[in-house]
């Protein structure tokens, strides 16, 4: 198998490498971004039309925190919306067979049920801040699916869940709340720090997958002879923020205080996947939370050391 794997450079994209790294007969096709500018339909076309993967699962995307979202809306529309074009059509003229589109939990709307299920999409508003990016992730989830009712393709997507792992983003104001956690802690430990303060309760549950668990995921996924179009990625269950929190505290072994600042917003109470569509078909996850901050933890102190961490 001839798999172009797009975005291999992000954290996604990193453990994508690292899975199919490992499976016999499995040829992986790999771009930097300066080789190969997926805004460009001509070069998008034309490195199809050379390489000619049999597979291609589409990593890429134009990413970033709420104020990045909210303040270069446009951008992240454009961006996205044209690497998702590109990447389907042109891997459909080149006679690409299989297509797997990675999306994200934002596709769904604000105030959708929990657990959040597939069939939610689309029945209701999006959350605000990131509407731009998640209108054009359903653009790419849509148009695969499209392109495989009319022309027979297997084009389908996988909306993943929290992620966090190896090549995370650790910048101290726009990383998530779990890469951000660690910097946090981590420093506080180095200093000598009495107390770290926590935004919020701690009361609101958020759901996370390891990066590691994605890939295998996507592994899974592209294996299916007929796979959905539309499928949740996660591990089917949540944990608190003020939970996570001391998790994170106890793996680097913080041993000051946490105060809790009740003052500043909690944000959702709960964003959790329904993953029953994917455990029926026979894929769970099968890292757990501690030793995924563990392993994560490790990756952070190496990437700090060598100098690639991000942030």
């Amino acid at each position: 198998m001839k798999l172009y794997i797009a975005g291999h450079r992000g954290m996604v994209g990193g453990a994508l490498v690292r899975r199919f790294q490992a499976e016999p007969h499995t040829e992986l096709v790999l771009k930097t971004r300066a080789e190969l500018d997926l805004t460009s339909q001509a070069a998008v076309e034309a490195f199809y039309a050379e390489e000619k993967p049999d597979v291609a699962i589409i990593a890429a995307a134009k990413v970033g925190g709420i104020h990045a979202n909210n303040t270069y809306p446009a951008e992240f529309a454009y961006d996205n919306l044209i690497m998702a074009t590109n990447a389907i059509h042109g891997a459909y003229q080149a006679g690409v067979g299989r297509l797997l589109f990675l999306g994200s939990s934002c596709i769904y709307p604000k105030m959708a049920p929990q657990p959040l299920a597939e069939e939610s999409l689309l029945t209701g508003p999006l959350e605000g801040t990131n509407e731009a990016y998640a209108i054009a992730k359903i653009a790419g989830l849509k148009l695969a699916e499209y392109y495989r009712r009319q022309y027979g393709v297997c084009f389908h997507s996988g909306m993943p869940t929290n992620l966090y792992g190896p090549g995370d983003n650790y910048h101290p104001q726009n990383s998530h709340v779990l890469p951000g956690l660690i910097r946090r802690f981590h420093e506080a430990k180095l200093a000598g720090q009495g107390a770290v303060t926590a935004w919020g309760t701690g009361s609101p549950m958020r759901e996370f997958l390891h990066v590691d668990d994605l890939a295998d995921a996507c592994a899974f996924l592209v294996g299916l002879e007929n796979p959905p179009d539309l499928i949740n990625i996660g591990t089917g269950s949540d944990v608190t923020i003020k939970a996570l929190t001391e998790l994170v505290a106890e793996v680097i072994g913080y041993e000051g205080t946490i105060e809790w600042d009740s003052s500043k917003p909690d944000g959702t109470p709960r964003k959790l996947m329904d993953v029953s569509r994917l455990s029926k078909l026979g894929w769970s996850a099968s890292m757990a939370l501690r030793e995924g901050v563990a392993r994560t933890y490790q990756s952070f102190l190496a990437e700090t050391a060598d100098g690639r961490l991000r942030g």
